[in-house]
């Protein structure tokens, strides 16, 4: 299935300013209100249903036997023509 970019924004930033990026999308996620993404004149409205699927990945880029990339990963997951429900054993972030 083809991938289509809608938004897409990439920087270096603060952990506070993550942080309160991220409790921004977590209000919106709490009050069931749609999330909005926008950087200078583009912007894209997503609805979230009440249970999309949530992936976390953490992952480790480069030489087996050198210095590489980490990253973590959020990501919301759904069909856009039905609620959707992942399966899986419960999450915890420690």
């Amino acid at each position: 299935m083809p991938e289509e970019v809608l938004f897409e924004s990439e920087s270096r930033r603060s952990r506070e300013e993550i942080a309160a990026y991220l409790r921004s999308v977590v209000e919106s996620l709490e009050s069931g209100s749609d999330v909005t993404f926008a950087r200078g004149e583009e912007s894209v409205t997503m609805e979230i249903p009440t249970r999309p699927t949530f992936e976390v990945k953490v992952e480790r880029e480069g030489p087996a036997d050198g210095p590489g990339e980490l990253s973590v990963e959020f990501e919301l997951e759904w069909d856009e023509d039905a609620e959707s429900g992942g399966s899986g054993g419960d999450l915890e972030i420690e």
